[in-house]
């Protein structure tokens, strides 16, 4: 009997596909944007603090506007 469920190569399903994109890409966006936030330089300290505990207590909202918003407020390395 043939399997009429949506199953792609390695058992991959409908299902964990929505799961990866709903649950861990915005879990890596998230890591992604702290470590960058505490590892980064920035011209004020304040602002970092501000955007760490922006990124933590918001983490998908905040960690898009960090990208779009807060990088510009580092100090670039030359």
């Amino acid at each position: 009997m043939i399997d009429s469920s949506l199953t792609f190569i390695g058992g991959i399903g409908v299902q964990e596909l929505i799961l990866l994109f709903f649950f861990f890409v915005p879990a890596i966006l998230w890591v992604w944007a702290l470590i960058d936030c505490v590892t980064g330089t920035f011209s004020n300290s304040d602002s970092k603090l501000i955007w760490v505990v922006v990124i933590i207590f918001v983490p998908f909202l905040g960690s898009i506007l960090y990208f779009i918003i807060g990088r510009s407020g580092r100090v670039r390395k030359e």
